[in-house]
């Protein structure tokens, strides 16, 4: 609320007497006595009759007699209407009028009578009358720097120039009038005035004028919180970012008090409000006196979550794993925001709320108890998901997935998944249980069939997997993620067992692994980094068992990088490493050797195209590689296109030689969408030798890297 001083109101009050003065009358009310109308003794009228004439027409009181009766009206009127001797006593004999002649002629035939032909108009009711044009004129704004804001919001700017009619041109005036009084104020210039007017050019053009008064602008005098005691002491005054002589700009205000209303609850008081403001303008200072009432409430402490809900997913004990908090702590609605986060993020409710509420019962430190509810409605536990992409070398994939998420609660999900493409086929089967045992924790076991068939190698394989991780999630990206478990595979593949002569073997491999990958991203987004980095170690201690047992250790580590130049360019760069230690090329099973080229690697090149090749130029696999990129990234709205240079070798021996590298450029189309982008590139290499693709296309979901 806003409120200029008393003296001022007096001062406004004296101008309306004023001009109401010339109107006494409409002043009164009904119970004031109405003041006769003042005479003129000076102004003289025509008599209606003369004094002699109207004494005559007096009726002549004959008898004295104060007693007697009076003479009839009768007589008195008789005697005022004398008879003359010779009228007769009757009314003469009614004559006919005279007939008109024309009026005695018959009427003439239909059939002779000329009707007049109609002249048809060209002109159309219903056509639209021309626009009024006209001409927008803006003074006044000054310094104030809001005559960009007014011109994007002005109802006569926003017309064009053109108008049905007048009045609308008018109505449109008017509104801008209100708009730019409504402007200034919220910037503190509260003696404002605006004034719109419609001229007439030369030309016969309206040209509409908005003149504009700012007056001086106000600051802030005197600020008063009106609050109980906090701790610590002048948490509200610290938690209002507003100062004596500051302007009084109506967003400042309003994100200052929405800071109080934020930092209260982060610190203890979950049930604090923030009153209504009153600001108390002086308009001979120039300044506003602020006074803001807040009422604190208890300050508060955990205990414990209770919930209800019609259709539950799960109940209060599994919520219990997923808070953040321990009870006792002080109250923190951060801590409240993301336990609401965490129970939206296992896409098992329609609809949840959590909210604090009032225990009445004493805390530890002089705090008070404060539950959390969460109101909860389970949503649809099963879902249909798909995916469809396509590579050069790796042909068309389609993956469907059927999930039932909570078919062993709590968050016990049962997914089966079916892999159909030119190259690869399968089958696999998986639980998984989230937040197992603790908040972030996800434990999964799974089965698989599949059949793979590359140029590199043909593969039948069945395999069991076992798994806990921490991994990032759309609504939690996560710092830290790790992922730990074991695999023990059956495959059967027909590889390449001599390269000088191409000759092909089918070999059963029996492989067993106990993958560890650990991961530290500090991106700003999971699908869509504009800046920060990512790096990512992946070791797995494996053991091959194929006529000997062939123990060995596979291991990767990425670091990717994106730095921003504009708003809507970004340059991105990535580098892999790669190896495979303790064993040679040939013991290794063909499906678990080290390979490049594809869209996730070095585009440009089919997939699993580079790195040494047998006498029919089929890629074998190695044991060591090196990968490099960089792109740029130019946005434009919900489009973008991408440049990019792409380099790497796959070599036989452990250790990545650095040498011979291969090289791939192309563009790509992005189209930007709420949950990522859409990825098309298109890529050649550069010196393509015998046997590898003149260009390679590659689409799916999400960046490069």
């Amino acid at each position: 609320m806003i409120r200029r001083q008393a003296h001022h109101v007096r001062r406004m009050l004296g101008l309306i007497l004023v001009t109401a003065s010339p109107l006494p009358l409409m002043a009164q009310t009904t119970n004031d006595p109405v003041p006769a109308l003042p005479y003129d003794a000076t102004a003289s009228e025509e008599p209606i009759l003369p004094d002699d004439q109207f004494e005559a027409r007096l009726p002549q009181v004959e008898n004295t007699d104060p007693a007697a009766p009076l003479p009839s009206i009768d007589s008195w009127i008789d005697q005022q209407m004398p008879q003359q001797a010779d009228a007769p006593t009757q009314l003469p004999p009614a004559t006919e009028p005279a007939q008109e002649v024309e009026l005695a002629q018959p009427l003439a035939p239909l059939d002779s009578v000329t009707v007049p032909a109609n002249a048809a108009s060209d002109d159309d009711p219903n056509a639209k009358q021309p626009d009024i044009r006209y001409a927008t004129s803006i003074d006044g704004f000054g310094k104030t720097g809001l005559e960009d804001a007014f011109k994007d919001a002005s109802t006569l700017i926003d017309g064009d120039g053109k108008a049905e009619t007048a009045a609308m041109v008018q109505a449109r005036a008017q509104e801008d009038e209100k708009l730019a009084v409504r402007l200034l104020y919220s910037e503190g210039y509260y003696d404002a005035t605006a004034l719109a007017s419609l001229d007439q050019t030369g030309d016969g053009t309206l040209k509409a004028v908005v003149s504009v008064t700012p007056g001086k602008r106000y600051t802030l005098g005197d600020i008063v919180i009106t609050a109980g005691s906090t701790v610590p002491p002048g948490l509200v005054r610290d938690s209002l970012p507003l100062k004596t002589g500051d302007y009084i700009v109506a967003t400042t205000i309003e994100g200052a008090e929405a800071n109080v209303a934020l930092k209260l609850p982060e610190n203890g008081y979950a049930f604090a409000k923030v009153g209504e403001r009153d600001i108390l303008l002086d308009p001979a200072t120039i300044t506003g006196d602020y006074t803001l009432p807040v009422d604190t409430g208890p300050r508060g402490t955990f205990r414990k979550i209770t919930t209800s809900g019609d259709k539950q997913a799960f109940g209060a004990d599994h919520m219990e794993v997923i808070r953040r908090y321990k009870p006792g702590q002080l109250y923190d609605s951060r801590k409240v925001d993301d336990l609401r986060k965490a129970l939206v993020a296992t896409g098992l409710f329609a609809s949840v709320g959590v909210d604090p509420v009032r225990t009445g019962e004493a805390g530890p430190d002089g705090t008070e108890y404060v539950d959390l509810h969460v109101e909860q409605e389970a949503g649809p536990p099963r879902t249909l998901a798909g995916e469809a992409g396509y590579g050069t070398g790796q042909g068309f994939r389609a993956e469907g997935t059927w999930t039932h998420r909570n078919l062993f609660p709590p968050e016990g999900a049962l997914i089966a998944s079916v892999v159909a493409g030119t190259q690869e086929q399968g089958v696999s089967g998986t639980f998984r249980r989230s937040n197992a045992g603790k908040r972030d924790r996800t434990f999964q076991a799974g089965a698989l069939l599949n059949h793979q068939k590359y140029d590199a190698y043909e593969a039948f394989t069945a395999g069991l997997n076992i798994t806990w991780a921490r991994q990032s999630t759309p609504i939690f990206q996560k710092r830290w993620t790790y992922s730990y478990g074991a695999e023990i595979l059956l495959s059967n593949e027909q590889t390449t067992i001599n390269a000088a002569t191409g000759e092909n073997s089918r070999l059963t491999y029996f492989i067993g692994a106990l993958p560890v990958q650990v991961g530290y991203d500090r991106s700003n987004d999971l699908l869509n980094p504009t800046r920060g980095f990512r790096a990512n170690l992946r070791v797995s201690p494996e053991a091959s068992l194929q006529g000997n047992v062939s123990p060995y250790v596979r291991s990767t580590f990425d670091l990717s990088g994106y730095f921003p130049v504009s708003d809507s360019l970004v340059i991105a760069a990535r580098t892999r490493l790669g190896t495979i230690n303790g064993v040679a090329r040939d013991d290794v099973a063909p499906s678990r050797r080290i390979y490049a080229g594809g869209g996730g690697s070095v585009r440009g090149f089919g997939f699993q195209e580079l790195g040494p090749k047998d006498v029919n130029a089929d890629p074998i696999g190695g044991r060591s590689v090196n990968e490099f990129a960089v792109e740029g990234r130019y946005r434009f709205g919900n489009y973008g296109v991408v440049a990019f240079v792409d380099a790497g070798q796959v070599y036989e021996s452990q250790v990545p030689e650095f040498s011979d590298m291969r090289y791939g450029v192309g563009l790509g189309g992005r189209f930007y969408t709420n949950f990522g982008p859409f990825r098309a590139d298109i890529a050649m290499p550069i010196n393509r030798q015998p046997g590898e693709s003149k260009f390679a296309v590659y689409i799916g979901i999400g960046q490069a890297f």
